[in-house]
């Protein structure tokens, strides 16, 4: 791995470390709601089913963001990391930078 990309891989391994730890807080918010209408009414009931499926959809954004930077780890190893999969050019270090998970430079981005 070129010395250039170091900062990268460790951009990547604490931003996957976050992840983890989010992953962590967030399974509580993911248990099932028990039906129990003695200690909670059916709108406290509704309110938790809310933040379930909220709880359960911001799980799923944190899977995908940690598979993107996965693929980034994956990249690096194989020296193709920082280059547009669409036309080959740089990406811009400022946008490396803010999401190591990029893909694509911004002029194929914006087509």
């Amino acid at each position: 791995m070129k010395p250039k990309f170091t900062k990268y891989k460790k951009l990547i391994a604490l931003q996957l470390e976050e992840l983890t730890a989010d992953n962590a807080l967030g399974q509580s918010a993911q248990k099932t709601v028990e039906l129990d209408q003695q200690s909670v009414g059916r709108l406290s009931r509704m309110d938790a089913l809310q933040s379930q499926a909220m709880a359960q959809a911001q799980q799923r954004r944190r899977d995908a963001l940690k598979g993107s930077l996965e693929v980034a780890l994956q990249r690096l190893k194989e020296e193709e990391f920082g280059y547009c999969l669409e036309c080959g050019d740089e990406i811009e270090e400022a946008r490396l930078l803010a999401n190591p998970a990029v893909l694509k430079c911004v002029a194929c981005l914006k087509g």
